[in-house]
């Protein structure tokens, strides 16, 4: 469950922040919170997986570095999931 949140904390960081960085890309602010947490879920788990934090982290052995990698892997997925959707949604919309 912790890992979850701070994915979701991550992504929602690296949406607000996607937004910021790239004006052609933002969904004004509850639009990147949205991409960057759905985003962060995804970077997490799948930064989790290649560093192997969470099988440490289902054994109970939740630790700052198990935090830390959720919240930057959120971080990364959430401002790449937030940059994409959002210069998709820019484009349609014409």
């Amino acid at each position: 469950m912790e890992q979850l949140i701070s994915q979701l904390i991550g992504g929602a960081i690296g949406g607000l922040g996607g937004g910021k960085a790239v004006k052609g890309a933002s969904m004004g602010n509850a639009g990147n919170l949205l991409a960057g947490a759905v985003g962060g879920i995804g970077g997490g788990q799948l930064l989790g997986g290649l560093m192997n934090t969470g099988a440490e982290a289902a054994a109970g052995g939740m630790d700052i570095a198990s935090i830390a990698s959720n919240l930057v892997g959120g971080g990364v997925g959430g401002l790449i999931v937030q940059v994409v959707v959002g210069t998709i949604m820019k484009k349609m919309k014409g």
